[in-house]
């Protein structure tokens, strides 16, 4: 029997999964893939084979249980349908943040997870639900190698200037500095350049993630330069409930003026606001396009002058721009918002082609753009199954732990 490998990404607001075969030439093969999303509204679970035919939709029945739990209990339940007594070899998590340490792909033990469990306040939002799908998932699959795949590691190669705040030195080695995160979509779409056009890969790109969770990154070669988001996930752009850029100085007059606690602070910062704050209805883009309302339309045209004054900031350090990619739920669906975002940027060189732009053509430039705009919607699951299969390969043909923990990225 075909051994399978199970991907899961548990996200902030929605937990993915997608379920691989293992092909003859050794690469993953799609068999289904769904997700849970809606929290906070009306939660549901999503799945689908490869074709098309649907394996689930319905309502996710909470009860005493988690968003998270609940989704991890439905994940799991319709892998085990689709496996069709085939063996799952192997689970790959992504995970938020890796610190400074973890810059590869890893199996997983009880020494990782109580690592992973110490980065947790950095990133409040999506840690403690990436290890209780670790958790659910070793519960399960007990025979399963499990690996770690990092939001943080691919970006990992930047320079010393990108990396750090202006603080005293030694903060800096005590871990207080930039790490950037949606590191997995940008490996896989830097991936997905290369493989479509090998020449515009070798230049100047700005990657843009944009979702519930949005950032933007910057890359010379396909490597990693800079990017917007920084010591946490809440740097950078405006998103779906987070407030990206913020000077310290709030934090501290909500504090001292304010009498706010740290943890209402953190709930203001991470949680009611962004999009769902500023528009006083909802995080959602798409919801807040219908609503029309002068408050929903200030969030949406701060959101993109957000995207626009970072992509200008990226394009200086780079020193110049070859290709812009949109990717992510917004990226990749919303036309409005990649409209609204090139728009009279033909300084830099760039033009956009309305028309292709809102059929959602793959290249939605126009042919006398000196940059190139593409679409290219990402798939972390496929990234994280290929990074589990290298290891996967390691082990067996060397079940030793130092060659487990040093597995190469894909």
């Amino acid at each position: 029997m075909t051994p399978a490998i199970l991907s899961l990404n548990a996200g902030s607001s929605s937990v993915k999964f997608a379920l691989f075969s293992v092909a003859a030439d050794g690469l993953p093969v799609e068999i289904c893939r769904g997700q849970a999303d809606g929290l906070g509204a009306n939660p549901r679970f999503r799945a689908k084979t490869v074709a098309g035919a649907p394996l689930a939709d319905r309502t996710l029945a909470l009860g005493a249980r988690s968003f998270h739990e609940a989704a991890l209990g439905e994940i799991i339940a319709v892998a085990q349908d689709a496996l069709n007594g085939a063996e799952v070899a192997a689970v790959g998590h992504r995970i938020v943040h890796g610190g400074s340490h973890f810059v590869e792909p890893i199996a997983i033990d009880d020494r990782v997870v109580a690592a992973l469990a110490d980065l947790a306040p950095l990133a409040p939002l999506h840690q403690t639900h990436n290890l209780s799908g670790v958790a659910a998932a070793r519960q399960v699959f007990p025979a399963a190698l499990q690996v770690a795949c990092f939001d943080t590691a691919f970006h990992r190669t930047h320079d010393w200037v990108n990396d750090t705040y202006a603080l005293p030195r030694h903060l800096y080695d005590e871990g207080v500095r930039r790490y950037g995160f949606h590191g997995l979509s940008y490996a896989y779409v830097a991936g997905e350049l290369a493989r479509i056009d090998p020449a515009a890969a070798s230049g100047r790109t700005v990657i843009a993630h944009l979702g519930n969770g949005a950032s933007l990154c910057a890359l010379e070669s396909c490597r990693a330069v800079a990017t917007t988001m920084g010591f946490s996930p809440l740097d950078g752009l405006a998103m779906g409930t987070r407030t990206g850029q913020l000077d310290p100085s709030v934090v501290f007059y909500l504090a001292r003026a304010r009498g706010m606690t740290l943890d209402a602070i953190e709930d203001l910062v991470y949680r009611q606001s962004g999009l769902k704050g500023l528009s006083g209805l909802s995080s959602d883009m798409r919801e807040l396009e219908a609503a029309g309302t002068p408050e929903a339309e200030q969030a949406i045209a701060y959101f993109v002058h957000m995207i626009r004054r970072e992509l200008g900031a990226l394009t200086a350090i780079l020193g110049g721009l070859d290709t812009l990619v949109f990717c992510g739920g917004i990226g990749e669906n919303g036309w409005h918002i990649r409209e609204r975002v090139c728009q009279n940027m033909a300084w830099l060189g760039l033009k956009l082609d309305t028309r292709r732009n809102r059929q959602g053509a793959p290249l939605v430039s126009m042919k006398s753009s000196r940059v190139a705009v593409r679409v290219i919607p990402t798939n972390e699951e496929a990234y994280i199954a290929a990074a589990v299969l290298r290891l996967l390969h390691a082990a067996q043909c060397d079940t030793s732990s130092t060659d487990l923990v040093n597995g190469a990225t894909p």
